[in-house]
This record gives structure tokens, sequence and C-alpha cells, in this order.
């Protein structure tokens, strides 16, 4: 075969990239276009250390180097060696002295150590070194994560896939670990595993609660970095990938880990597969604008060595530093076709091996970058909308990075949705820093922004051609999410609290919109008095209700349906422990509103109206009478809200009447009061209405205490939701 193996490559030069089982050994491929000589390293344990096996491998042919294996078996750990120029000012760093991580490897085990044999470059014993200065001799084989040879194990049916049309979904932003950590109906065993996502008092949980897909923060493999393994802390949200097609091994079982990395990747084929039967989709939280690698002076344990012009986005100048869009040190440069060739076949990958639904796309403004700054053409995104498998998948951006021109929200093309932080925003100025000024007697924002939001948000996702063509379900609205304060903090602080991070307070947003309700912190009844506690489960409830009830895509991050805080942390990354974990000991204000949450879902199901799958218009609908819009605003009197109403930045309440396509369906109407006095409220005439929530209920259960009369008087600070009976 090697006496061919040229004229083969010449034939097929676009190799299977990785190391995949075949013909009684493995087949392997490896980008490496400026090397000069590039080695498979075959790794196995020995009572002193480690001890290698090098194969050379034959190349380059359009950059790809490649052999046949014979011998090898699933279970082998190895890595590349890789030889060329080392001339760090023009960008080239390779140093065979460093084993490196496959990037299309399956599974990947062991730790980064941040000691001398880990940079490609010299450096002393206290770690300083010049990154352009001379190559390290130091061989970095036991200080670096190891590449594990997998098998094709078993592959979840996608034709279980739930499917959930996007007008119902509503998803659940969860910690693969936090979320169970704690749960006591699963075994301790399974706490904070992929198979712990998966047991049934788990999914019990989220199909009581009403959510249809989860969205898993990332589970690609990761590591730590430099400053938190100096402090003893870890990078529990994972956005720190070492790997792109290996899942995260601190997520399985202990047993899975003992038996290997194909049985961790089986522990999360199987996760997905039992949330498939149970009805719930799997959406991944996918990190392709960064890796670990950091910034120009970071550790060489992958792309760095392979081939760090191809891989990464460099500055332009000389010497040559890595472009950084991301705020994480290096940038994945998607101008260049092997980047998107790598992260394409990593989502063919997960969809089609493993069976996800879709992904979430972290910074994914860095993913369409040209040489002249984002477009919605970028082949990365045309590629997606237009591939047979990735297409029909829930494809969702993050739409910002942090390079010129980084906020791109609405402007990501078809099939894309996208989260929408001017709905955030908007959510938590009305019901928290907008009624904190009204307290104070200051100017507040009026009612213009949160109608749009609770509209759709036409304004951002209504273009197109023709316009319209993505609906309101393309908004992803969200009040809070992984990064930033829970729900129930928003309510309990003015100030972000990150001592614990290490890092003095200067990390983490502080654009929080919260508002403590006049006592910093969370504490008894008894110590912030009865009224600010009732005040913020209130306000807490006002939050869920605008998440829930508005149109659009409800995004729930874990643990806000039970009041769960990080104690004022607004950038928990680094706290792997109980912090970040959801806390199951639920006292009965925690049970009330998980039940307010799951009623208010309840409600989203089985009110079309609360589910539109195309924009308003303030016409009738398909076949409706002349009178009957589609939306329509109104006072809270029940008076049409009027042009001066709509720039009155003092006037906090207003009604919305929404109407589905279907003429026999109920009309929902929304009544919103951010004032600060008790209304008088009227509801929009000419229909006959039946109150089925109020905020100020502690319980949806108080609905039955109210009665069918619905009170006159509309409290301060407060959402109702009716819908139209006959008669």
């Amino acid at each position: 075969m090697t006496t061919s193996l040229r004229d083969e490559l010449l034939t097929v030069p676009t190799a299977r990239l990785g190391v995949h089982v075949a013909d009684n050994g493995v087949t392997v491929a490896v980008l490496a276009s400026h090397a000069t000589q590039v080695e498979l390293c075959l790794v196995d344990p020995t009572p002193t250390g480690w001890a290698e096996r090098r194969v050379a491998l034959e190349g380059p042919v359009l950059g790809v180097w490649r052999a046949h294996v014979p011998g090898v078996q699933p279970g082998q750990r190895y890595g590349f060696r890789v030889d060329g120029p080392w001339d760090p000012r023009a960008g080239l760093r390779y140093n065979p002295a460093k084993l490196l991580v496959d990037p299309y490897a399956r599974g990947i085990e062991g730790d980064l150590e941040y000691g001398a044999e880990a940079f490609g470059y010299l450096t002393d014993a206290t770690g300083a070194g010049d990154p352009y200065g001379p190559r390290s001799p130091h061989d970095s084989l036991g200080h670096v994560p190891l590449s594990v040879v997998v098998g094709p194990g078993f592959t979840p049916r996608t034709a279980d896939r739930p499917r959930v049309p996007w007008s119902d979904t509503v998803l659940y932003e969860a910690h693969v670990r936090g979320l169970t950590m704690n749960l006591p109906d699963v075994p301790a065993e399974l706490r904070g595993t992929y198979a712990g996502v998966a047991h049934p008092a788990t999914i019990a949980h989220l199909r009581a609660l009403g959510v249809t897909t989860i969205e898993l923060l990332p589970v690609h493999a990761s590591t730590n970095e430099h400053h938190l393994v100096d402090k003893g802390l870890t990078n529990y949200w994972g956005y720190n990938t070492i790997g792109f097609f290996a899942p995260e091994p601190r997520y399985a079982m202990a047993s899975s880990r003992a038996a290997g990395a194909g049985a961790v990747l089986d522990e999360v084929k199987g996760m997905v597969q039992l949330l498939h039967e149970a009805g719930i989709e799997v959406v991944l939280d996918v990190v392709y604008n960064h890796t670990c690698e950091g910034g120009t002076g970071g550790p060489q344990v992958s792309w760095r060595g392979l081939d760090p012009t191809v891989y990464y986005r460099h500055d332009g100048g000389s010497p040559a530093q890595f472009a950084d869009v991301t705020g994480c040190g290096n940038t994945l440069d998607f101008r260049r076709t092997p980047v998107v060739r790598m992260a394409l076949d990593s989502l063919r990958f997960w969809a089609s091996e493993v069976g996800v639904d879709g992904f979430r796309f972290d910074l994914a403004v860095t993913l369409g970058r040209g040489h002249d700054g984002y477009t919605a053409d970028h082949p990365f995104l045309v590629a997606l909308q237009t591939d047979p498998v990735l297409s029909e998948l829930k494809l969702i951006a993050e739409p910002w990075d942090v390079g010129p021109g980084g906020w791109q929200t609405g402007r990501f093309p078809a099939p894309f949705a996208e989260w929408n932080d001017r709905f955030r925003n908007a959510v938590r100025s009305f019901w928290l820093t907008d009624a904190a000024e009204a307290s104070r007697g200051r100017a507040t924002h009026g009612v213009r922004e949160l109608a749009t939001r609770l509209s759709g948000s036409a304004d951002l996702f209504g273009y197109g051609d023709p316009p319209g063509l993505r609906g309101p379900a393309a908004s992803i609205n969200f009040v809070t999410a992984h990064d930033g304060f829970t729900m129930a903090d928003l309510t309990a602080y003015d100030h972000k609290h990150n001592e614990a991070n290490g890092e003095d307070g200067r990390d983490g947003s502080n654009d929080n919109r919260s508002w403590n309700h006049g006592y910093e912190g969370h504490a008894d009844a008894e110590v912030v008095g009865s009224e600010i506690a009732a005040l913020r489960r209130r306000s807490h409830r006002n939050l869920l209700a605008t998440l829930l009830l508005s149109a659009g895509t409800p995004m729930i991050t874990a643990g806000d349906e039970t009041g769960r805080s990080q104690h004022g942390n607004n950038n928990a990354y680094c706290q792997d422990n109980a912090l970040s974990y959801l806390d199951w000991d639920l006292d009965a204000d925690a049970r009330n509103l998980l039940a307010t949450t799951s009623y208010l879902l309840t409600q989203r199901r089985a009110l079309s109206a609360l589910r539109a799958e195309r924009f308003f218009h303030g016409r009738p609908h398909p076949g409706g009478a002349e009178d009957e819009l589609d939306l329509a605003w109104f006072t809270i009197a029940g008076t049409p809200f009027s042009d001066a109403d709509w720039h009155d930045t003092s006037h906090r309440a207003i009604q919305m009447l929404r109407r589905s396509d279907g003429p026999e369906d109920p009309a929902v109407l929304l009544a919103v009061n951010g004032a600060l006095d008790a209304l008088e409220v009227t509801p929009a005439a000419g229909l006959r209405w039946e109150l089925l929530w109020d905020s100020t209920w502690e319980h949806p259960d108080e609905r039955f205490a109210a009665g069918d009369d619905a009170p006159a008087t509309m409290e301060p600070l407060s959402v109702r939701l009716y819908a139209s009976v006959p008669g």
C-alpha cells in the first residue's frame, strides 16, 4: 500500500481526516501543509512512564499527510509529531518535541500541564519566555492530553428525532454536570454525567416543566486555562475546546471512563437516544470560534503545531501575532477552507453519528467573517443552509463577537435562529431598572421597546426576501443565560459579586439591569422584609411571564424555574461546585415558582395565539372579520393606544391582543402594569375574557380562588393573561 500511496492521495485528494479503524488497522490523515515531516506516535503506558512507536506519514498532497497502519486497535492512544520551519515571526512554529492532539480525534484523555514542556518556545523555570525566541527542546509527552482511537460503536436512530416545530419549541439551557449533581432521585454514580441527563428523574422534570429541547453547554473535550490552574480553579462551562469531535470525558460515568474513550462516546449517544425516546430534542452549544491554545504565546498542543497559519487568523503584521475577535486569545480563520471543512465535518459527526438535533454557535459572527468582516453569504453559513443533513436541524447563532462590527443580531440567514439580546435588555430594563428608577422619582423608557419584543422583534428578524420569511420563532427570547445573573439574582443584587473567581471583581458584565428592591443579596424574609421578599417573587414571575408569553422561541436557563441563586456571581464559568449546581431541595417558594413556570408553559401549548408562526401586521387574520386584527394595542383602560401614548415615556401600562390564524382559536390578551400604582383595568372591548393568570398569584391555583370575575384593580408591577371565551 505504501508504494501506491501517493497515487491514491492524488486521486482522492480530500482524504478523510483523522484516525479511523479500517482494514485490520487504521487509516491516518492529518493536515500540516507547511510541514516537512509528520509522524504518527502510538503511545502506551509503562511502569515508569510512556512507550512510543513512531510511524512516518506520506505526503503532503494538498497539505495532507496520510498512511495506513496495520495492527492498531480501538483504545490505542496516539498523537502527532510534526517538523518544519521554526519561524515564529512569520507565524510558523513547528516543533517535533511537542506531541500534538489530532484535531479529528473521537476520544481525548489526560490533562494539559502548563510547564515548560507544553510550550513550543523556550521558557525558564518560572514559565517566562519569548514566543519569538528559540524553540523548546522539552518533550511534551506525559504533559499534554492524548488522542484515542475510537471504533464505530453504536449510532442512535436519527429516525427517532422528535423534530419539534420551531413554533412549539421551548429551550432549556443546562450544564451536563450542574443539572443532576444534586438531583436526589438520580443514583450517585450517575449524577453530573451524560447518563444522568437521560435518567428518568431528569426526564420527568423536563417533561413536567414543559420544555421540548435541552440545550447543553459545551460537551466537546476542553482544558483549563493557565490562569485558572494557577488559582486552583477549573473551566466549568467548557468554552475552551481541545477537540471538536471528542466528548468531554469528565462528564461520563466512572465506569465509562474506565472502559475507555469509546465507552464515553457511547454514553453520549445513549443519552441522546433516551432523550429522543422521551420526545426531547438535544441541541449542543459548540465553540468553533477559538481553541484552548490561547494567544500568540500560548501552549502548543494541536493546531498551533500542525498548521498555525492555516488554522488561526493572524493580524497581518510582523512579527506575526494571532488576531483575536473572540476575547480568548486566538481566532480560528474561517476564511480558510480547511477550517470551514473541520467545522462542517464536526457538525456532521455529531448530527449523524451521535444523533443530536441542532447546534447553538458560540460567537457565531466569527464563523461568518471574511476578508472584509461579517457577511451572511459566508461559505460556512451557505454550507449550513444547503447541507442535506445540517440544514434540517435547529441552528442557533449567538450573533456577536468582540471584533469590529461584532454585533449582528437579526442578520443571520434562514434557517438560523438567533439569541435576541435586545429582548433580554428590554425585559430587564422594563421590569427592573426602570421600575427602580421610577421608585426614585426618575424618568423611565415607557413601553415601546417592550412592546416590540412582546410581539416578536420584527424590527430585527423581519427583514429578508420576502420580508418576514424567518418569522418570530427566529428570535430566541431569553432573560438569562449561563453567563450573567440568574433570574433570582436579578431581583436581589444591584451589583455583581464575583470575588470567588479570583479576579478582584474585574470579570463579568457591569451591564446587568438588575434591581435588588432595596436590599443587596438574598436573606430570610425576616432580614430583607416580607414586602421586599414578596415583591422580588412577583418580579421573578413578571420576568418569567414576559419570557414565556412573548412571540418568539423562549429559552429558560436551568434553575430559573425554581429560583436558583449564584449569590450574585454573574460569571460563574470557573465555579465547579454548589454555586453552579442546581439545588433540588425546594422550599415552598421554589415549588410555587416551579408550578407557575409549568402552568405558563401549559398555557403556551394550549393557546395557539401564543405560538406565532408569522409576524403580526395589525390587520385582520386570514378568514377573520374586518375588526379581528391579528395584533392590537390598548391602554390599560381599554382604549386604543395612540401615537402620543407610544411616545410618552412615563406610560408604563399596556394591553396586547393577539390572534392566531385559526378562526375558532381563542384570542389572548396580555395586560402589563409596569407602574408603581394600582390601575383600573378594562380588558379590550368586543370580546368576553377569562382571566387565566395574574403574576400577583404565588401559585397558579389561586386562579380557582379568584372565581370567574377578575378584579378590576390591577396591582402595581404585575402581568395578567386573559383568553377569549365564546359568548
